[in-house]
């Protein structure tokens, strides 16, 4: 004769409730502050880049500062600050 399926125990239905509850935290939606701040990299490293083209080497960190001139390391400078912005963005939901 077929035996019927057994109920769970009081403690497995505790485990399994408070299963659903945990969180996983990278489902959870980025903070408000996270948009904003992505998008500001970007184009914080495309000014940099453009200030130091239009500027002629100049500026930001050019010829006009003998004493932190970094010459083309700029675009550098740039690009990579730019990547954090580009970075942020993978992770962004």
């Amino acid at each position: 004769m077929p035996t019927s399926s057994s109920r769970k125990s009081v403690k497995s239905r505790k485990s399994s409730d408070a299963q659903k509850q945990q969180v996983n935290r990278d489902d959870l939606p980025n903070p408000v502050w996270f948009k904003p701040v992505m998008f500001g990299f970007m184009l914080l490293g495309l000014a940099w880049i453009l200030t130091f083209y239009i500027s002629s080497a100049q500026l930001p960190l050019g010829a006009a500062f003998p004493a932190v001139d970094i010459k083309n390391w700029n675009i550098l400078v740039g690009f990579g600050i730019a990547m954090v912005g580009f970075v942020m963005a993978t992770r962004w939901k």
